[in-house]
């Protein structure tokens, strides 16, 4: 019964401790529980296993938001993805070919878009070709087969083989969870799979992430974020993300930085 009670003290400290500090270490855990590393990792498998949080190295991070399907995540915090949007748009060029992942976060990205702007843009999401259509200077190559509901986008082996054709200039990745050391991340596989393909095939990488994502990750690990990276943050993005973002090597550029 002993052992039972401290095991569920622990296992709240730990959550308590990814909500107030965003991610913990093992090894500081168990010097300040007065146990042993291994029984710290054992606690955070158990979590990672019942979903309370991702495993990370040395130790673990909390789990994203999930806000549920593409057509209701669309209506959230529809100003803030907006800022991120008029700071993304800035980085496509006159004859480029991008690569519009599926988010909603790159919805607004779409929206966005200039008139003046000529440019292929390739989407597998129908929500943003929808959107791209009404942009009478970009070209839309939209991937096909068949619809995953969650990510509101085409992301089977027929939208991958149909990837494994693409050199995009620029791709701009949707992400459940960015963190320095977990890198971007998703919550379903396929999609998981279908952006590492993509990321691969690109010759720059750039995200919009808000600041709940933030110091979060995902059962699934994307891409690492490194110096190929452009990343996208609002205004309130903490110093601490912002630096060790910078550290990775990746291009960190803060919603004021531009939009004041």
């Amino acid at each position: 019964m002993t052992t039972d009670l401290l095991l569920r003290e622990r296992k709240s400290l730990i959550q308590e401790r990814l909500r107030t500090e965003g991610r913990v270490l093992a090894v500081d855990l168990a010097r300040e529980l007065g146990v042993s590393e291994d029984t710290i990792r054992r606690d955070l498998r158990e979590m990672a296993a019942a979903g309370l949080c991702e495993r990370v190295y040395g130790g673990a991070l909390p789990i994203p938001p999930d806000a549920g399907l593409l057509t209701v995540r669309v209506s959230r915090a529809p100003e803030r993805k907006a800022a991120l949007a008029r700071v993304a748009v800035g980085f496509l060029r006159p004859r480029m070919t991008v690569f519009l992942d599926a988010g909603s976060a790159n919805l607004a990205i779409a929206q966005a878009i200039g008139p003046q702007l000529s440019a292929t843009v390739i989407t597998n999401t129908p929500l943003i070709a929808a959107a791209l259509m009404e942009k009478p200077g970009i070209d839309v190559i939209l991937i096909g087969g068949p619809l995953n509901r969650a990510v509101g986008a085409a992301v089977s082996a027929r939208a991958q083989r149909d990837a494994e054709l693409l050199r995009p200039d620029l791709a701009i990745l949707g992400t459940c969870g960015a963190d320095a050391e977990a890198g971007l991340t998703a919550f379903h596989v396929e999609d998981a799979e279908f952006k590492r393909l993509i990321a691969s095939r690109s010759r720059s990488l750039l995200a919009a992430v808000t600041t709940e994502k933030l110091a979060t990750a995902a059962p699934h690990t994307t891409v690492p974020i490194d110096g190929s990276f452009t990343l996208v943050l609002e205004a309130d993005a903490p110093d601490s993300e912002v630096a060790a973002l910078r550290a990775r090597g990746a291009n960190v550029v803060l919603a004021k930085e531009i939009a004041g």
